[in-house]
């Protein structure tokens, strides 16, 4: 048994009216389960619709069509504090770290950031410790929280 479902993604479509009855469909139709503790990688060539998925699974574009549950609730239909709530507990990282991470800042600050803009940790070290479990929750030793973007691959 695979435990409890964090995200269901369920036909999802995200369709782009171009004028003069053209449609691009950006997204087709996809659907999927993430389960808690899972770990999920969504890959695909260039221009194949996967950062416009994740920004429609997360809110940012509105569906054409299907259904995204984030802990049983509809992302579509969260709205202000409900949705910023929601959205905390939701990241998306996308395939460019260059254009995505800062490369002035380590990896630690660049994990404690989201954490300290939303006041999630009033203690510097319950904070310092949450970074550290993250970085070994995807295999990694405290030792890289020191480390910038670049050195790694």
């Amino acid at each position: 048994m695979k435990g409890e479902v964090l995200l269901s993604v369920e036909n999802l479509k995200k369709y782009f009216e171009l004028g003069k009855g053209n449609t691009l469909k950006a997204v087709n139709g996809i659907s999927f389960d993430i389960y808690k503790g899972e770990t999920f990688g969504l890959v695909g060539e260039s221009g194949c619709g996967k950062s416009t998925a994740g920004r429609t699974i997360m809110g940012l574009y509105n569906r054409t069509d299907g259904k995204v549950l984030f802990e049983g609730r509809d992302v579509h239909a969260q709205v202000g504090k409900d949705k910023d709530q929601m959205l905390k507990n939701m990241q998306m990282i996308f395939q460019d770290p260059y254009a995505s991470l800062n490369p002035r800042s380590t990896v630690f600050e660049i994990i404690a950031e989201p954490m300290e803009v939303h006041g999630l940790y009033q203690e510097k070290k319950a904070l310092r410790e949450r970074v550290y479990e993250l970085l070994e929750d995807v295999g990694l030793n405290r030792e890289h929280a020191n480390r910038y973007p670049h050195e790694f691959s």
